[in-house]
């Protein structure tokens, strides 16, 4: 079945960095555009990056652009999130996304928290 298994949250001050992996299966992960998102406290869940399926377009939400850098290895089937500079703001929930066409799967979600 599709699993995406997201890792690498946790505990940092701020300023510090963390990577963020999402491990894919069940699918043919070449293939689909992938997508990181993050959900804070009372918030909306958000779009964070997006990597098109042969890493030939990326894009990044205002808020991260130039502190966050994703990739991938289709190799691998795993989908990378670089979190550097990080600040308090950036707590919440991590989720990878996958999509093709109509089909979208998600993952359970990672948590990052920073503090100040």
């Amino acid at each position: 079945q599709v699993q995406l298994v997201e890792s690498g949250g946790g505990l940092v001050q701020s300023g510090g960095s963390l990577k963020l992996s999402c491990a894919a299966s069940g699918f043919t992960f070449s293939e689909y555009s992938m997508s990181w998102y993050r959900q804070a406290p009372g918030k909306e869940r958000e779009l964070v990056a997006s990597i098109s399926p042969a890493s030939s377009t990326k894009h990044y939400s205002d808020s991260v652009t130039g502190r966050f850098a994703i990739s991938r290895d289709n190799a691998k089937s795993t989908l990378y999130l670089q979190l550097n500079r990080l600040m308090p703001d950036d707590t919440a929930v991590y989720y990878c996304k996958a999509i093709r066409f109509q089909y979208s799967y998600w993952g359970q979600g990672t948590q990052v928290t920073v503090s100040s």
